[in-house]
């Protein structure tokens, strides 16, 4: 077998490959004996079928198969020791390519378009311009915080008095017809809502200021506006019956229960935080505004990041592809790459691929190596956050270890993990090399920046 490369030019290239009978004739042998090993044919016993008549019922097919192989083996053997960076995979050559007959002939003929990987050479200075957006956490954020920690682990207490409309009200649900329960009509016992999520104010008021053993005649449908996942669930009913159902319903109060936030005092904060870590509102706050700093740091990172992908991306503006042998690669790989998908999407994808070569050429050139060890400080930082988000702040070194190391034991979690790390590491080495200023900006002012 002869195999060769042509460069057209420095983005594409020509593999062609000469194959001979004897590059494939014993593979084909072997994989038809293998055939009439297994072969079940009317008239001969298993294993004991002609090879002749193997030959003429699979002979194609198998040659097929092991020239597919031959040629693919040998293109990625080739373009692997030969050094070339080639983009997404080799397509047929639509000049050079002759029809292939697999009927009549022994030597075959074939000439793939190579995508080769342009030159990337990408330098930050420090007459590159930066801005990192940092957010400042006010004490109008902190209040929030820490009514949401009130609310996080307050409670539900029974009480006596008049319905509120954030109150949550228990009864039996009775369908109702001309005045009286309905005769084999709907009944829930124990069925439970909250006033404020009623739709409808005309059906909402009726249980505002009700009490125990109080009787309210409503519509279901008014009150949640034809919305059958809620009236199913209310109702205990399936989605198709709660679409057709027009009656009243009578509900009877049996209990009043009030949502009452958790007092901020020692108890709060040794939940919060860890038992003694906080001992005061005072350190509450500074705890909290911390806290929100630390959360928020990730998004001025992810913006800061965006800056300079838009930077080195400048750099590269005038760096060139084989666009049609990737457009054709594309195309090929997928059924649904129809022509017209894949042109409306190639600027993004290939501003996608310039990226990641650049990545890789600044990693690369200035010696941007990532160790086992910041993939491990970044997974113990991600699953402490996760902890965070449902407000735990106080977690044992050993439950992050676990969480972490859970995170790291999965395949796509993994590659995800070590793709961030070299990104934060490439990240605080432009931020060494070019002028980065920092601009405090508001929550608000810092969302907008994403619109």
């Amino acid at each position: 077998m002869n195999i060769s490369h042509v460069s057209n030019d420095a983005t594409s290239g020509i593999i062609k490959l000469e194959i001979e009978k004897k590059d494939y004739e014993a593979q084909v042998d072997k994989n038809l004996r293998q055939y009439r090993q297994k072969a079940d044919i009317p008239g001969f016993r298993r294993g004991m079928v002609p090879l002749g008549v193997i030959r003429k019922m699979y002979g194609k097919h198998v040659l097929t198969d092991v020239i597919n192989k031959l040629v693919s083996d040998s293109l990625v053997d080739y373009i692997d020791a030969n050094g070339l960076k080639v983009l997404g995979q080799p397509v047929p050559n639509r000049a050079d390519q002759k029809p292939i007959d697999f009927d009549t002939e022994e030597n075959f003929e074939f000439s793939f378009d190579i995508a080769l990987s342009p030159v990337i050479s990408v330098h930050p200075t420090k007459e590159d311009k930066l801005t990192r957006y940092q957010v400042n956490v006010d004490e109008i954020m902190v209040d929030k915080q820490i009514d949401t920690y009130c609310r996080n682990f307050g409670s539900y207490d029974d009480i006596i008095d008049e319905v509120e409309a954030e109150d949550l009200v228990k009864g039996t649900l009775t369908e109702w017809e001309d005045g009286q329960p309905k005769e084999g009509g709907i009944r829930v016992e124990n069925a439970v809502l909250m006033p404020q999520y009623i739709k409808e104010e005309t059906e909402r008021v009726k249980f505002i200021g009700a009490k125990r053993h109080d009787e309210i005649i409503f519509n279901v449908k008014n009150a949640y506006q034809d919305s059958t996942a809620e009236i199913a669930s209310l109702l205990e009913i399936d989605k198709e019956a709660a679409g057709t159902l027009t009656s009243d319903f009578c509900f009877k109060v049996q209990e009043i229960t009030r949502f009452k936030a958790a007092e901020l005092n020692q108890e709060l904060f040794d939940k919060l935080f860890g038992e003694g870590v906080v001992k005061s509102e005072e350190e509450c706050r500074e705890q909290t505004k911390f806290i929100l700093n630390e959360q928020l740091q990730p998004q001025s990172d992810y913006k800061f990041w965006l800056e300079i992908r838009a930077l080195l991306l400048k750099k590269a503006e005038d760096i060139s592809f084989a666009d049609d042998i990737l457009k054709r690669w594309l195309i090929s790989i997928d059924e649904k790459n129809t022509p017209e998908k894949v042109e409306a999407e190639y600027p993004a994808m290939i501003e996608n691929i310039k990226f990641q070569l650049i990545k890789r050429q600044l990693m690369e050139s200035n010696g941007l190596d990532i160790e086992d060890s910041d993939v491990k400080a970044y997974a113990l930082q991600i699953a402490k956050s996760q902890y965070a988000q449902h407000g735990i702040f106080s977690v044992p070194e050993v439950l992050l270890e676990r969480h972490a190391k859970n995170l790291l034991e999965k395949k796509d979690t993994m590659e995800y993990l070590v793709e961030h790390t070299m990104e934060k590491k490439l990240a605080a080495w432009i931020e060494e090399k070019t002028d980065v200023t920092t601009k405090e900006v508001s929550l608000d002012e810092f969302e907008k920046l994403f619109i």
